[in-house]
């Protein structure tokens, strides 16, 4: 029982500070790329390909965190049922404490990996978002053409 010991030090300071990191990461790529579309200038981009490369950059971070942060809180859900299991004691039957500390352990690294994922989803879809307006508006002012003011600048001189 005690060889299992590392299991509950695995789940609470491996998956659940994974997790952690993860969800910070998320938070630093979110607050990096609403500076960014608060700063950026479309009009000032010559090509549609580079402004898209500029404004979907570091979305992928944000976008693999959202798709495998489920996956860590599995690991740590098979981790802590593997930790309620090996907490049994079979010759002298089962303990309720030991098993709920186990499940309790199971069910936080679960929640704690859809709680990251789901923020990192909408996070993700709200910059998608905001790059696509973006790059809409470049195109639509490369469409419409010269500025008006610019045009009765040309046709007095």
């Amino acid at each position: 029982m005690a060889s299992m010991s590392w299991l509950k030090e695995a789940i609470d300071y491996g998956v659940i500070g994974l997790l952690l990191v993860l969800s910070i990461l998320v938070v630093a790529v979110v607050l990096e790329r609403i500076v960014f579309f608060a700063r950026v200038r479309p009009e000032a981009y010559t090509s549609s390909k580079v402004l898209e490369l500029e404004l979907s950059k570091r979305l992928v971070v944000v976008a693999s965190v959202a798709s495998n942060a489920p996956y860590i809180g599995l690991l740590g859900t098979v981790l802590g049922i593997m930790l309620t299991f090996s907490s049994m004691d079979l010759s002298a039957g089962a303990d309720p404490g030991k098993i709920m500390v186990g499940l309790a352990l199971a069910l936080k690294a679960t929640a704690a990996g859809l709680v990251v994922a789901l923020v990192a989803v909408v996070a993700y879809n709200a910059l998608l978002r905001r790059a696509k307006v973006l790059m809409l508006r470049w195109e639509i002012a490369r469409e419409a053409g010269p500025a008006p003011a610019a045009v009765g600048a040309a046709s007095h001189g």
